[in-house]
């Protein structure tokens, strides 16, 4: 199943960033570090480099990441010229408030009263972008929740007096090449439901998760997972929840959801789609 999602308030998002991009100093790009570098909008690598801006990557949601995938994504950002990745969680006021610190060595001649430091907060939808605003923020200041593309416009706020902050829209890209991560970024909900078939989605996961944290799985779920797929995951984990229609089939649908749930909230455990030495075994795969 190929998964392209685009709404409409992308493209005058994207052209609002260019424009922004012009009078910023630095790009901080939230990732979800389950899925970074298939959630890595090449949209805004595109930008940032046509302008020459540094970039930190901010690998959230690191508490529900496998630690040991986590590590290697930072030494593989941490090689890149021009780039400086941190794994955090945008929820942790700790956390947040270490990244305009980390931010001041990527302009050096930023960051003071008569030449602030300005700063674009950037990626796609549902990665933690607004909820890292509010916590640096200290208040509510831009619109949270669990679903993809809640901001729809560009926001600027003073963090302190040589600290500014602009809030961008989650910015996904017209054309998802690989389909691997069109289903990586649906299961970690970073794609609207209206593009997705929940039980497709689910099953690739479940074939991912039975493939490399089958013991999560059992963990989890306490029921043989020997000559299991995805599907079968799904209809196993109906069967222990007794979830039927009316009373009759099983309800795929909402078995789907349970384990894509238990996945997106860590119930099942810390865990990553991708690792570097993965993602580039699936780019060895790809036709020419």
């Amino acid at each position: 199943m190929a998964i392209q999602w685009f709404p409409g308030h992308m493209t005058s998002a994207k052209k609002k960033a260019a424009e922004t991009m012009a009078r910023i100093d630095v790009v901080i790009e939230v990732l979800d570090a389950r899925v970074p570098e298939a959630g890595s909008n090449p949209m805004i690598r595109e930008l940032r480099l046509h302008r020459q801006r540094p970039c930190l990557k901010v690998l959230n949601k690191t508490d529900l990441a496998d630690p040991v995938a986590t590590q290697a994504w930072l030494d593989f950002y941490n090689q890149q010229e021009g780039v400086q990745a941190v794994a955090l969680s945008c929820k942790k006021a700790g956390d947040a408030a270490k990244i305009p610190n980390l931010c001041l060595p990527l302009a050096p001649n930023r960051g003071t009263t008569l030449k602030p430091l300005r700063v674009m907060i950037m990626g796609i939808p549902n990665v933690g972008k607004s909820t890292l605003m509010n916590t640096l923020l200290k208040r509510r200041a831009v619109a949270v929740g669990d679903e993809p593309a809640i901001t729809k416009n560009q926001q600027s706020f003073n963090l302190n007096d040589h600290v500014i902050l602009i809030d961008t829209p989650g910015l996904m890209w017209p054309k998802i090449e690989h389909e691997r991560d069109g289903l990586m970024l649906a299961a970690s909900h970073s794609i609207g439901r209206n593009a997705i078939i929940d039980e497709e989605v689910a099953a690739f996961l479940g074939d991912l998760l039975l493939e490399r944290y089958p013991e999560l799985l059992a963990a989890r779920y306490k029921f043989p997972l020997d000559d299991m797929d995805g599907y079968a995951l799904i209809e196993a984990i109906a069967k222990l929840r007794g979830l039927r229609i009316r009373g009759k089939e099983y309800d795929l649908e909402k078995a789907a959801m349970t384990l894509l749930q238990d996945y997106r909230t860590g119930a099942l455990g810390r865990i990553s789609l991708e690792t570097p030495s993965t993602r580039a075994a699936m780019l060895q795969q790809q036709p020419d």
